[in-house]
């Protein structure tokens, strides 16, 4: 189906994997999806079900949307700090989101395959 195919651009998660390393460092990640009650966990694959794992692809497009939303407000702490704080601000947002978008990224590109 379409709309579970990645970007041309992924190559179906090689971009992640040769270039960003996700393999790497996926471990130390953290998941964040089995701390709250009805959270889905996106450490593991669970299993091979279809449903379960158009759900799985969701989720990964769920926890990138709310990474990339944790970022936006990162500017406005530039409204009432000093201007260096702003940009440590702005780059703890970028540390500590971009690599849990990647591999939300990277997770949904090799799902994709699966569907």
């Amino acid at each position: 189906m379409w709309w579970f195919r990645t970007k041309s651009w992924e190559y179906r998660g090689k971009v992640y994997k040769n270039i960003f390393k996700v393999k790497k460092w996926r471990g130390v990640v953290p998941d964040g999806g089995g701390l709250f009650k009805g959270g889905f966990p996106k450490k593991n694959l669970e299993n091979s079900d279809p449903q379960y794992l158009k759900t799985f692809f969701y989720e990964t497009k769920r926890a990138e949307l709310t990474h990339w939303l944790t970022i936006l407000p990162a500017p406005i702490f530039f409204l009432w700090n000093m201007w260096w704080v702003g940009i440590i601000m702005i780059a703890y947002a970028l540390i500590a989101n971009i690599p849990c978008i990647l591999l939300q990224r990277y997770n949904r590109a090799r799902l994709s395959n699966l569907i």
